[in-house]
């Protein structure tokens, strides 16, 4: 009587086991003191921002810019979900929903430009525009200071007045190109000095019987 309790018992915790630890492993959590990766207000025009529109008016400029802020954003919302703890999903979908009639003007602005610089390609154009645009936000080497600025921008984003999306990304988006270079923890900053490897000398006449001969070995030593 006793063992078949006991067995019973077992059963019922192994069965609550999934429902305490929950059904998916836990999320990570990053902590760190970040690198300052603000930079001075943008135009659109220029060359390090992974896109280009050539011949554009300050209107489809302003648009290129927030459509490129518009899809750091939507990477981030996909890249950084290891860590909930930084929003980046749920601030993406508020950001679309707060601001969709920007959104939507910047996309027609867009469409009326590659429209006026290429009557015939312009669909592809456009297209790729967008693949490129999204490419520009490769964080291979650099997802920790990625995530955690489109954190921030996102978080801002959602709390930035209807219209003025456009002077939000004109103000980070040169904070959102810095974080995508690697850069490490810094309250506690340390350096490895580089280090040297010097190979013997394989010159068949510095060696004799698979051993370096004295001479060389001296030289070697002295190189």
């Amino acid at each position: 009587m006793a063992f078949r309790f006991q067995r019973k018992l077992i059963a019922t915790a192994a069965a609550m086991l999934p429902a305490l630890l929950g059904a998916t492993p836990a999320a990570a959590n990053f902590f760190w003191k970040a690198p300052d990766m603000r930079g001075a207000p943008v135009r659109g025009d220029e060359p390090d921002l992974g896109y280009s529109l050539p011949g554009a008016t300050p209107a489809e400029l302003e648009a290129g810019l927030v459509w490129s802020m518009r899809a750091g954003l939507n990477v981030g919302a996909l890249q950084c979900q290891f860590d909930p703890t930084l929003l980046t999903l749920n601030q993406y979908n508020h950001m679309l929903d707060h601001h969709r009639a920007e959104l939507g003007r910047a996309f027609a602005t867009l469409t009326n430009y590659f429209k006026r610089v290429n009557k015939k390609g312009w669909q592809m154009q456009l297209d790729q525009f967008g693949t490129r645009t999204y490419s520009g936000y490769s964080t291979v080497g650099a997802q920790l200071t990625f995530c955690e600025a489109a954190s921030a921008i996102g978080r801002d984003a959602v709390f930035t007045r209807k219209g003025q999306f456009h002077t939000l990304a004109a103000n980070r988006m040169r904070e959102l190109r810095n974080s995508l270079v690697r850069a490490g923890e810094q309250q506690f900053r340390f350096w490895i000095p580089p280090t040297t490897v010097s190979f013997p000398p394989l010159d068949d006449r510095c060696w004799k019987k698979e051993q370096l001969t004295p001479k060389c070995r001296k030289a070697w030593a002295g190189a």
